[in-house]
């Protein structure tokens, strides 16, 4: 397992937790899990090995159903968590009811946001009525604006769906159809940094043109890799830290928790 270093005093520590489904009550389970409480635990341990953070980031999926109960409880465990919040929407989200959300006084939902030698590009690849990924045109202008607008800094682009295949068929239907055009555009920024998404419920982490593609396990069930139909993995739940420095190094790894959360079905038929 990858360990993280000190941090030096021109580093970014940032944080990532997705697809968390969270379900209405307290008596749902997702594959026998209790959502909320592996999430807890998930934050728990980063609290114990990568804390404090700068930026805490929610790459989709944070609702299960997108029902404004889990919406409540999405807001009461954010309790937890001081600093900076980002979310970004899934396709289990509602995304109205998201970004109409708040954290320590600022809208959790962003598009944009600077810190340091560092740009943060929020992309929504949700699809109404759909899995799948698909990258608007006003998403790409919105990308291609901030790489136009800020050439001096790095850029880690944040999105639900991933932009690669994963040689899983199933989960492979469901990536960004028009991924192309995001690495075009990608491509022309003079300052590769990383490009970060959730949906996969695992890590992933290679390059493309010295660009970084990251994604992390789920804070609560785990899809099993390279697999043809839909199946879960019996590894545990867990999360991935960044440390994102002001010459555009990237330090990342994932953690996970010691065991599987109570209750977990690895025969679910779904999810």
């Amino acid at each position: 397992m990858s360990q993280i270093q000190t941090p030096s005093p021109t580093c970014l520590r940032v944080l990532q937790f997705t697809d968390l489904h969270l379900l209405e009550g307290q008596e749902r389970r997702l594959a026998g899990v209790d959502t909320a409480e592996s999430f807890r635990a998930c934050v728990a341990l980063a609290r114990r090995h990568h804390w404090p953070a700068d930026l805490v980031l929610l790459t989709g999926d944070l609702a299960h159903e997108p029902e404004p109960a889990a919406y409540v409880r999405l807001h009461a465990l954010l309790e937890e968590l001081q600093g900076p919040v980002y979310a970004l929407p899934g396709n289990h989200d509602d995304g109205g009811l998201l970004r109409g959300m708040s954290h320590a006084g600022e809208p959790l939902v962003r598009h944009h946001a600077i810190r340091g030698a560092w740009q943060f590009v929020f992309l929504d690849s949700t699809v109404p009525g759909s899995d799948g990924g698909h990258l608007a045109a006003a998403e790409l202008d919105h990308l291609q604006d901030c790489l136009t607008g800020h050439p001096q800094h790095f850029t880690l682009v944040c999105l639900h769906h991933s932009p690669v295949a994963l040689q899983s068929a199933w989960l492979d239907s469901m990536r960004i159809d028009n991924a192309a055009a995001l690495f075009q555009r990608l491509d022309a920024h003079p300052r590769p940094g990383g490009v970060l998404w959730g949906h996969v419920h695992q890590e992933h982490d290679s390059t493309y043109h010295g660009w970084r593609l990251l994604a992390a396990p789920s804070t609560c069930i785990q899809f099993a890799p390279g697999s043809q139909a839909f199946g879960l993995d019996p590894r545990p739940p867990g999360y991935r830290w960044l440390q994102l420095h002001d010459d555009g190094a990237i330090e990342t790894g994932v953690r996970r928790l010691a065991a599987l959360p109570p209750g977990f079905d690895p025969d679910a038929p779904g999810y």
